[in-house]
């Protein structure tokens, strides 16, 4: 294999690495991005990422403007309505995007189609070059460039390069960038679900001891209303879970869910990952910047974390564009770290503390829990505020 040299080097291909990927190349930057493992694009296909995101307005303004929405948005679901309900009470907080916006909250796709569509925009760019298959084996930095080695033999020097690697991240750990970890002791259980209750567009947090149980609007299965869901439990009643045979496991879910869509059906297997929340200490260094889980990884709390990924790339499309001449330089870096860490990290606090909120068993928390719910959704300032803040405005 040949030696390469491009604008911009991506490690990690993911849809985060590949968001980066596209929004690069639809600028004219050179970029080659590679992966150990292939992406998965198609809903039967083993290794398929059956989850799916909820793309909230400023991340779907963005993935318009580089190109990749008209890629997925047929696919896309809105979301117009987040419902919260506290399962001990049984009180629903409707939290309506009408109040603040003219659109809704977000947009839901399957991360298997999202990978479908970003392949297909790839395709449109002759700039970008993606290795599927191919892993960083050794990376370092000069002054003037990143120099990466590659498991196909071959080497790159890169203007500047993205860790979008994931929570283990390669390259931050061989910059020696340490990142802090919080462990919750909970899983996070995905899977899709039929129901005979249409949820008209509403997206549904059912908290309880243990997590939140959350219902995100899917395109009708079977011609019935669908839904994904993202089950957060202790790891061991999540093991328990994953035990089950499907009429059992149907069972427990419409009893978590408080029944809010009716009986629930499986219409996907089963998946699950540990739930921790971690922030990098720097987002960047020499001629590297941390993008995604690299930098950041949150609970599945209000449709944080990939939300917020995008919002890393943006920020340092914005700086490169503005400036070409200096992509990759140590100001430039710096000042991406100066934008995004205070907000990250404020994010990161703030998302964990809401999931121990939720996982709280005792009886005085959750007490507190609905009285907080109860004062934030009455009081009309106060709850258009915090949906503001839930799409991203500061």
């Amino acid at each position: 294999m040949t030696d390469t040299s491009v604008d911009i080097f991506i490690s990690g291909g993911g849809v985060a690495g590949l968001c980066a990927a596209v929004a690069f190349g639809a600028h004219g930057f050179s970029v080659l991005c590679v992966d150990p493992v292939p992406p998965v694009t198609q809903q039967a296909e083993p290794g398929a990422d059956l989850r799916t995101t909820a793309y909230l307005q400023p991340s779907q303004a963005f993935l318009d403007r580089i190109g990749l929405w008209p890629h997925v948005a047929d696919t896309a679901q809105a979301l117009q309505t987040m419902r919260i309900v506290d399962a001990d009470k049984g009180d629903p907080k409707d939290f309506d995007a009408a109040d603040i916006s003219d659109a809704p909250f977000g947009w839901n796709v399957g991360n298997w189609r999202m990978r479908a569509g970003l392949m297909a925009r790839l395709a449109e760019l002759p700039t970008v070059d993606f290795r599927p298959g191919v892993a960083t084996t050794a990376y370092l930095t000069r002054t003037d460039a990143a120099l990466a080695t590659l498991s196909d033999g071959s080497r790159v020097t890169a203007r500047m390069a993205l860790a979008a690697d994931g929570r283990d991240s390669f390259i931050r750990n061989t910059l020696g960038i340490a990142a802090k970890r919080t462990e919750f002791g909970q899983a996070a259980l995905t899977f899709a679900v039929s129901h005979p209750v249409p949820h008209k567009n509403v997206s549904t947090e059912v908290h309880k001891s243990g997590g939140p149980f959350t219902l995100v609007p899917l395109p009708d299965h079977d011609g019935l209303p669908c839904s994904a869901v993202v089950w957060m439990e202790t790891a061991a009643n999540a093991r328990t879970l994953l035990g089950m045979d499907d009429a059992t496991f149907n069972s427990a879910a419409t009893e978590r869910s408080a029944h809010v869509n009716g009986p629930l059906s499986l219409v996907s297997r089963r998946t699950s990952w540990p739930i921790i929340s971690q922030i990098a200490d720097r987002f960047c260094a020499e001629r590297t910047a941390l993008v995604a889980e690299a930098a950041h990884v949150v609970p599945p709390i209000g449709a944080q974390g990939l939300n917020m990924s995008l919002k890393d790339i943006e920020t340092l499309l914005d700086l490169c564009l503005t400036s070409p001449a200096s992509l990759g330089t140590a100001e430039m870096l710096r000042r991406y770290h100066r934008l995004r860490y205070p907000e990250v990290l404020l994010r990161v606090k703030g998302v964990g503390l809401l999931n121990r909120t939720s996982m709280a068993g005792a009886a005085p928390i959750t007490k507190a829990r609905a009285f907080g719910l109860d004062a934030i959704h009455g009081i009309a300032p106060i709850r258009k505020t915090l949906m503001r803040l839930g799409l991203g405005a500061t």
